[in-house]
C-alpha cells in the first residue's frame, strides 16, 4: 500500500514510553512502538522521531519554582537524550537503523544535529532521532518537532499523544468535550486548544505543515495514518 505521506517527523510523548508505570520504560511497549515505526518505513515512509521527557523530568513543571527555567528546560534536554538513546537500542535489536543526532554536543550520545545529514540518513532509510529539543530553552519538543519537520522538509508531523484527537475542552473534565476531524491552525490558535504549544501551531502554519493528532495507545495508529485512513484530527 503506498503511503499518503513521503517523509514524516513523530512526535512521541516520554510518558507514552512509560505506559501503565508513569516514570522510566516500559519496555514492552517501546518495543511496539518500535516495531510499529518499522512497519512505516517498510512502506517506503522516511522517519524522522521526537521524543518528550516527561517520564523523566517535565520541565518547569517538574521545577515546582525551586528551579530556574532555563536549567529546568536544560534538564528536560537531557531527559530526552536518555529517550533516545534507548528508543534507538531497541531499534536496532529489531534490526533497523537508528542515529541519535543532538542539538546540544554531548560527547559519547549522539551525532550532532545537521539538517543536511539528517536528510540523507532518512533517505537511507534510517530513522533519526532528534534529541535535546532545539538545544535552547524555553522551546517545547512540540516545537522542536514542528521545527525539524520543516528544516528536514517533511510532508506532515505525526503527534503521537495519550488522547485521540483533538478536542473543544479537555474530555478528562468535560463530558461534552467535541472531538474534531479537521480543524484550522488559526482556530486551533483561537481557541487555545491543546494541541500542541502555540510557537510549534504557528510554526507549523507558517510553514504549510500538516500535523495529525492520534493515540499511541495502539502504536499500529502511525501505519493507518500514513495509509490514509481518518483517524484523529488533522490540523491544517
Amino acid at each position: 500500500m503506498n503511503a499518503v505521506y513521503k517523509r514524516v517527523v513523530i512526535k512521541i510523548s516520554g510518558e507514552a514510553l512509560a505506559a501503565e508505570k508513569k516514570t522510566g520504560f516500559d519496555f514492552d511497549f517501546v518495543s511496539r512502538v518500535c516495531q510499529a515505526v518499522m512497519d512505516c518505513t517498510k512502506m517506503g515512509v522516511e522517519v524522522g522521531i521526537v521524543i518528550g521527557g516527561g517520564n523523566f523530568w517535565r520541565g518547569v513543571k517538574d521545577g515546582a519554582g525551586k528551579v530556574e527555567r532555563v536549567s529546568a528546560d536544560r534538564m528536560g534536554m537531557l531527559a530526552t537524550a536518555m529517550n533516545c538513546l534507548a528508543v534507538a537500542d531497541v531499534f536496532k535489536q529489531l534490526g533497523a537503523d537508528a542515529k541519535v543526532m543532538t542539538a546540544v554536543d554531548i560527547q559519547g550520545v549522539g551525532e550532532r544535529y545537521d539538517t543536511g545529514r539528517a536528510i540523507e540518513y532518512m533517505k537511507a532509510g534510517k530513522v533519526v532521532l532528534f534529541a535535546c529539543g532545539t538545544g535552547m530553552p524555553f522551546f517545547s519538543t512540540d516545537t522542536t518537532a514542528a521545527l525539524r519537520a520543516a528544516e528536514v522538509h517533511a510532508d506532515a508531523l505525526l503527534l503521537a499523544k495519550n488522547v485521540d484527537g483533538v478536542y473543544s475542552a479537555d474530555p478528562d473534565k468535560d463530558p461534552n468535550a467535541v472531538k474534531f476531524d479537521e480543524i484550522s491552525y488559526s482556530e486551533v490558535l483561537l481557541r487555545r486548544l491543546a494541541v500542541m504549544d502555540s510557537t510549534a501551531t504557528s510554526l507549523a502554519m507558517d510553514n504549510n505543515i500538516p500535523v495529525v493528532v492520534f493515540a499511541l495507545a495502539e502504536p499500529t495508529n502511525m501505519g493507518r495514518v500514513l495509509s490514509g485512513e481518518k483517524i484523529g484530527t488533522t490540523v491544517k
